[in-house]
């Protein structure tokens, strides 16, 4: 299929993008000296360190940069419109799982250089043996804990290691009258998300649902359910508001992200954070989240050298250091991450988290990953409101997602 037609075929999929945008949408392209850059950051102005990093990247290669901000979803419609269209951006950061959906769009350029980004970050980029991209950063899950609650019900954190000690935690804050753990269960990717820590961490795959080590993983949020060592509230949880209810005082663990840390020092109580166990010991790997900085596709090849230039400065050392810092991020290297453990020792357990992490669109699932998701968060939707046992729910399951990757 060629390019045009690929594209073509990924505007029909991309949810609302024909029925919302026309011809009318269509910009002018910048004159050789003004370079756009797009980002999924609407809630930085121009006051802001992060736009003003933009700002000095373009100065420093000899151009003004026009930066525009977009939620997540709608740029990547956007994107995929403005390719088709011949005015794609210079620059364009986008959520990791986007990256290969533009890629196989024949939206994106190769990355020319990924020399010292950690590995299993680069892997959510890649396709067919190509990177598409370069992250600036990442955040991941791991479990936030209220250090008065284990303590009044004899709780040692730092003997959690593994699913048996967890629930056996679990099971004393019960005895103590309080709830064990908060999750976000939602029949969304906030919901995927958040299982395949226990998933991945029972050693299952993508591409088998209903393996035994899977139904063990969604045995594992049944029980907890049953047993009310995790509040039925799951179910319609947000990442968000799952953090509300910890956040309330009366549940000791709560699966949450790097990005609640500046909320975890408003709660009132002292907190702490482990990893997410793996089911025999050890860190179970969590999903990374975080952007990667991409060059589109341009009809004017010239271009791409002060693109580059814009895109190693905003990845380098230094620079990536505040930007990480600014958007809650681990660095993607490890000199940064080093720098951040240094500035902030608390960051240490994050840091291990994303040494553990793996790509959602990894082992080159691509833009099957989205065909897997919903099958999986529709599965243990099932089990955990009692329509279904773990087994039958990932077995349709895995029948569904096997269809609809063929």
């Amino acid at each position: 299929m060629t390019a045009p037609l690929r594209l073509a075929a990924v505007l029909l999929l991309a949810t609302g993008l024909v029925a919302g945008c026309s011809s009318s949408d269509k910009t002018e392209a910048p004159a050789p000296s003004l370079y756009a850059i797009w980002d999924p950051y609407p809630q930085f102005d121009g006051s802001s360190d992060w736009v003003k990093l933009l700002q000095k990247c373009g100065t420093d290669a000899g151009v003004t940069v026009k930066r525009t901000g977009f939620d997540t979803t709608d740029l990547t419609n956007k994107a995929l419109l403005a390719a088709q269209q011949g005015n794609s951006p210079d620059v364009l950061i986008v959520d990791n799982p986007v990256v290969s959906t533009l890629a196989e769009a024949g939206v994106l350029n190769p990355a020319p250089d990924t020399a010292g980004i950690e590995p299993n970050l680069l892997a959510a980029g890649q396709q067919d043996g190509k990177t598409y991209g370069v992250p600036i950063g990442a955040n991941t899950l791991a479990l936030y804990y209220n250090k008065d609650l284990l303590t009044k019900a004899g709780v040692d954190p730092a003997a959690v290691k593994d699913w048996a000690s967890l629930t056996a935690a679990l099971q004393k804050m019960k005895a103590a009258g309080k709830k064990g753990i908060t999750f976000s269960a939602i029949g969304t990717e906030e919901g995927s998300f958040q299982f395949l820590p226990w998933f991945w961490g029972s050693g299952a795959d993508l591409t088998e649902l209903d393996s035994a080590q899977g139904v063990q993983a969604l045995t594992l949020w049944t029980d907890w359910l049953k047993q009310g060592y995790a509040p039925n509230s799951v179910l319609n949880n947000t990442q968000t508001t799952s953090w509300q209810e910890f956040a309330a005082g009366n549940v000791a663990f709560a699966e949450n992200g790097t990005w609640q840390l500046a909320n975890a020092k408003k709660t009132g109580f002292p907190y702490g954070i482990i990893p997410i166990p793996a089911q025999a010991g050890g860190t179970a790997p969590a999903p990374t989240g975080g952007e990667f900085v991409t060059s589109p596709v341009q009809d004017d090849t010239k271009r791409y050298e002060i693109s580059q230039k814009i895109i190693g400065c905003l990845t380098s050392a230094d620079n990536a250091y505040t930007t990480d810092t600014t958007l809650s991020y681990i660095g993607a290297t490890d000199a940064v991450q080093a720098k951040q453990v240094a500035a902030t020792p608390e960051l240490k357990v994050w840091v291990d988290a994303v040494r553990a992490a793996k790509g959602r669109t990894s082992d080159n699932l691509g833009t099957k990953y989205p065909k897997i998701s919903e099958p999986m968060w529709t599965a243990f939707q099932a089990a955990l409101s009692g329509s279904k046992s773990p087994q039958a729910a990932l077995q349709g399951a895995q029948q569904t997602a096997a269809t609809a990757t063929k």
